[in-house]
């Protein structure tokens, strides 16, 4: 029935001299993940509480319109799902985009853009927006921001973009600070090289400053690298005193990421990437010992106990240490018989682990059937152990005609 409505939508609402396309498809999983019950962070799972159980139902339509001079695209997403007896519905925009060719070099462009950029996995230290683009979970519909945009490519070589940031897009609040403010990227591709400069600008940050360079020296070799520097909205510093609540500060100090990466390509399509991130808005040893140690001596009976664990959890960064390994083997996307993807993270900082893996397998020429599973390993007041045992995720996937 939808795939009727959306060639009905193309064909009927097609004006003169204007190409249509409309694809959409269906997700529909169920998922398990273990809290752990004596987490330090998330005691009983009262603090986060981090659904043991959840099933989704996504569909995730693309719609596009165009002509000689202007194009439309339209990323619709609708979902129902249950999480441990509640339900819930939405639908909404992930993407759209309105872009005008005003030029053979230039476009103006409004609309919810995805502002991704370079071939990092793990994280990305030169984005502003996206430090995690979602490389690593095969699964994940990014939203995108709400901008205005101008771009410049005088050449195959060069191209310059101009974004103005007027929203922070669907369920990102930890973006709401860059709402008002402006991109300049600017971008250079040759021969097997490609560099990129990002400067971000808004009224309640200080700048940021972000570049991704790469190289492919053959066919099967590519090397890169990425570096940013630029402030977060809070920064969480344990006390020294373990009776003192922890001090949240309305923006951190500026400090600095870098992310060295390679990837070799094996005559089976196979590929191996290995990538090394420091972080230096994370924790030092000293520093993630006290943070924990702090989480622990907070109680939930005591006055403020809950408030102290909720900030632990909201405040502190992204990644809570400073340096990571991160490993990728995976097949080739365009394998007839599949698709599968495995990834090992450490922390060096605590010597936490984190094993990952994603499988889908085709069923039928439109049906597939897909797994994601994550399993921890540390102790109980490291990084990647401390809020759940493992998770599980199982699922189809249906391309509708």
């Amino acid at each position: 029935m939808l795939a009727l409505l959306l060639a009905g939508l193309t064909e009927s609402a097609r004006p003169e001299g204007w190409k249509t396309e409309a694809d959409a498809s269906v997700y529909a999983y169920a998922g398990s993940t273990q809290p752990h019950a004596h987490s330090v962070l998330n005691p009983d799972n009262r603090i986060a509480g981090i659904a043991r159980s959840r099933v989704d139902t996504e569909v995730r339509i693309g719609l596009r319109a165009e002509s000689d001079s202007l194009r439309l695209s339209l990323r619709p997403i609708l979902s129902l799902y249950q999480a441990s007896g509640d339900t819930g519905q939405e639908a909404y925009l992930s993407q759209w985009q309105l872009r005008w060719r005003t030029s053979p070099t230039s476009q103006l462009a409004v609309g919810r853009d995805l502002l991704t950029w370079g071939p990092a996995q793990f994280r990305s230290p030169s984005n502003p927006f996206y430090f995690d683009s979602g490389r690593s979970n095969p699964m994940r519909e990014l939203s995108g921001v709400d901008v205005l945009k101008f771009s410049w490519t005088p050449d195959v070589l060069h191209s310059v973009q101009l974004v103005r940031l007027t929203g922070s897009g669907h369920r990102q609040p930890w973006l709401a600070s860059r709402d008002d403010g402006w991109l300049l990227k600017a971008d250079w591709r040759n021969d097997g090289r490609a560099a990129g400069l990002a400067i971000a600008h808004s009224p309640e940050r200080a700048p940021f400053y972000g570049a991704h360079v790469q190289y492919s020296p053959s066919d099967a070799w590519l090397l890169y690298g990425e570096v940013g520097s630029g402030s977060r909205d809070q920064a969480l510093k344990p006390p020294r005193n373990p009776e003192q609540p922890f001090e949240v500060q309305a923006e951190s100090p500026r400090h600095t990421r870098q992310l060295l990466g390679a990837s070799y390509s094996l005559d089976n399509g196979h590929s191996l990437s290995l990538e090394y991130l420091h972080s230096g808005d994370g924790y030092s040893r000293d520093a993630l010992r006290a943070y924990f140690k702090h989480a622990a001596a907070a109680s939930l009976s005591a006055p403020g106990g809950a408030q102290t664990l909720g900030l632990a959890l909201t405040a502190a960064p992204p990644l809570l240490g400073r340096d990571y390994l991160h490993l990728v083997w995976q097949n080739s996307l365009l394998d007839e018989q599949g698709y599968w993807r495995l990834m090992l993270t450490r922390s060096f900082t605590d010597n936490s682990l984190q094993a990952s893996g994603y499988a889908e397998i085709p069923a039928s020429s439109r049906l597939s059937v897909f797994a994601l599973g994550t399993l921890p390993a540390g102790h109980r007041q490291s990084e990647f152990a401390a809020l759940i045992g493992y998770s599980l995720t199982l699922g189809i996937k249906l391309a509708l005609p």
